[in-house]
């Protein structure tokens, strides 16, 4: 019975979020209400439809539900539709659609002079229903059609506003990382069904006992791509250059966090692995600590957002290396509301400051925008992981986990570190954005009071307030957790927290009156490395360097001493000796002239 309510709603939430889009097969215009009559609609109804299949699974504990449609064989393989509703796609599909109901309404504030706003909806729902496939795909063939779709759906969105170059470029640089992503996906799915003969996922868990490591290579590679992890993260801040609800709904729900979601989903092959975990692990830490550094040093509220996305991922990336799969996915639920609701924020105080993305070009918003930075303040301890907001939960979790287990104490200490950066960067939105001086250009046309800015904020706020406690409840642990340990260890995150965020406050009261300095090796290091510009800019140097020599010595030696060279070498005895100097008007006026002159004086003398 309760499977059967599962599956119908479950079912019923996919179709209401299909609908609007076949509303756009047909040949006449759309409304331009549109957006909001289907589009927002579709979504609030589906998140709804979404809640009965989850408070089944909290009440009743149904395990998992499969359902299965066979499509077509080759040979003795079978390609199957194929859904999973456990406690992961139950628990995430509520969420995804919670937030990305607000940030539709968000969308609806922020993009409302956008003359193709219905398309962008598409889009924005598109996006969606291919992360809803990935999330219930029971098989690797259904969640290779949600990794790709979210992955062209975010090429269309980033470059929307195409007529800028820096819009486009940012759209082909995060398709061109996630396909190297896609390259190890790919060798992960053609290595399974060679050696399996199924995609089915609960096939593949019984078959496979002791896995290779080349899918498992490929599977960390795909979640590196997708997720944005150290040396292939360049794609994450330059996403940034798509409008603000494409950004906010990329980093919270949809797109980044699909690489970590495929690694939990196929945990029952990692866990197999005690290298693949070790690589899960190192890389991981490397990630949540140098995106962590990055992030201090930008100036552009977007961008700094985006690193501190990038560093969240890092630290489930740690969690996935600890054998925590759990935890990861705690901290993608929990992470969703205050990153989605820091985008909202920094999109609301972009729109008022007439495009300003400055840190230091703002100030004192919290007397022009109170409820905006409320929210934001909010969202930023949210993210520190200050005790009982969303964020505290998992992060505080992962942290614990860590120190008490036996492993890498590099990765532990990386992951301290990032901790008390995290609460530096935190403090430095704070810090530039509301207190001080308005550093703002005069009459900016500051306005927060439109209802669809205030309820999705306001909305997303509550989520990062309570969701953490609500997850945490409802979510059994599936290892037995320690019950006791030293005060230390328990309080270890917060305390570097704390240090982190008065080692901020006193630097940022100290810096902020003082002359603009000339930038350090450390800045320039954090700044630039950014964008990774080993890759990007010292590469190119060399064959530029030696284009540049090669130029030079061709001008030289094959054109200024050669043919030019002695061209110009013989052009001046030749002027010298010449009779002719190739003045040909001036030749024919003395002819005609001297002709005139000797014939007139001829005709003279006959007479």
């Amino acid at each position: 019975m309760h499977s059967m309510i599962t599956q119908t709603a479950a079912l019923a939430t996919l179709l209401i979020l299909i609908f609007p889009t076949l509303t756009t097969l047909k040949p006449d215009p759309l409304n331009p209400k549109w957006n909001l009559t289907h589009v927002k609609s579709a979504v609030m109804t589906a998140c709804m439809a979404s809640a009965i299949p989850l408070m089944s699974f909290i009440n009743n504990g149904v395990e998992a539900t499969i359902m299965h449609i066979h499509l077509f064989s080759i040979s003795n393989f079978n390609i199957n539709l194929s859904f999973i509703f456990d406690q992961y796609s139950l628990t995430f599909t509520p969420i995804a659609l919670f937030v990305t109901w607000s940030i539709l309404e968000f969308a609806h504030w922020y993009m409302n002079t956008d003359p193709l706003i219905n398309r962008f909806f598409k889009y924005l729902l598109i996006f969606l229903i291919s992360m809803v496939t990935l999330v219930t795909a029971n098989n690797m063939f259904q969640l290779f059609i949600g990794w790709e779709g979210v992955g062209i759906m975010s090429f269309l969105l980033i470059g929307w506003w195409s007529a800028r170059s820096d819009a486009n470029t940012s759209a082909l640089q995060a398709i061109i990382y996630n396909r190297i992503g896609d390259i190890g996906l790919i060798l992960a799915i053609a290595w399974l069904a060679m050696n399996m003969s199924t995609w089915e996922l609960p096939q593949m868990f019984t078959q496979l006992k002791t896995p290779s490591i080349i899918p498992l290579l490929g599977l960390i590679l795909a979640a590196a791509g997708k997720s944005a992890q150290f040396g292939l993260h360049p794609w994450l801040p330059a996403a940034m250059e798509g409008p603000t609800p494409v950004s906010a709904l990329l980093h919270s729900s949809t797109m980044v966090v699909a690489g970590i979601f495929l690694l939990i989903r196929l945990f029952p092959l990692m866990e197999k692995s005690p290298l693949a975990l070790t690589i899960c692990l190192c890389l991981g830490a490397m990630t949540t600590l140098f995106t962590a550094i990055c992030a201090t040093t930008q100036n552009d509220i977007k961008k700094i957002i985006a690193f501190s996305t990038s560093s969240q991922l890092g630290l489930m990336m740690v969690s996935i290396g600890l054998n925590l799969p759990q935890l990861a996915f705690l901290h993608i639920s929990t992470h969703a509301f205050f990153k989605a609701l820091l985008f909202l924020c920094s999109g609301s105080i972009i729109h008022s400051l007439a495009n300003e993305q400055d840190l230091r070009l703002m100030g004192n918003i919290k007397k022009t925008m109170p409820v905006t930075s409320s929210c934001l303040t909010i969202g930023t301890l949210a993210l520190m992981g200050l005790p009982f907001l969303a964020g505290f939960y998992s992060k505080d979790m992962i942290i614990e986990t860590m120190n008490i287990s036996y492993m890498n104490t590099w990765a532990l200490l990386l992951t301290i570190i990032a901790t008390m950066l995290t609460a530096v960067y935190s403090l430095r939105i704070i810090f530039h954005v509301q207190m001080g001086q308005p550093r703002t250009k005069t009459l900016t046309p500051t306005n927060e009071n439109s209802p669809a800015l205030l309820n999705s904020m306001v909305r997303l706020t509550l989520g990062s307030i309570f969701a953490g406690m609500v997850l945490s409840m409802m979510t059994l642990p599936t290892k037995t957790p320690v019950l006791t340990m030293p005060a230390e260890s328990k309080l270890l995150a917060l305390m570097v927290t704390m240090t982190g965020l008065a080692i901020a406050l006193e630097i940022a009261k100290q810096t902020s009156l003082a002359l603009p300095h000339k930038l350090t090796l450390p800045n320039l290091f954090s700044n630039q490395l950014g964008f990774f510009n080993m890759f990007h800019r010292s590469l190119p140097i060399l064959p530029l360097k030696l284009g540049q020599t090669t130029h030079l010595h061709d001008i030289t030696w094959l054109e200024k001493t050669g043919p030019q060279g002695l061209a110009h070498k013989i052009l001046a005895p030749v002027k010298k000796t010449a009779a002719q100097k190739g003045l040909i008007k001036a030749y024919l006026t003395m002819f005609i002239m001297t002709l005139t002159t000797t014939v007139s004086m001829t005709m003279l003398a006959h007479f």
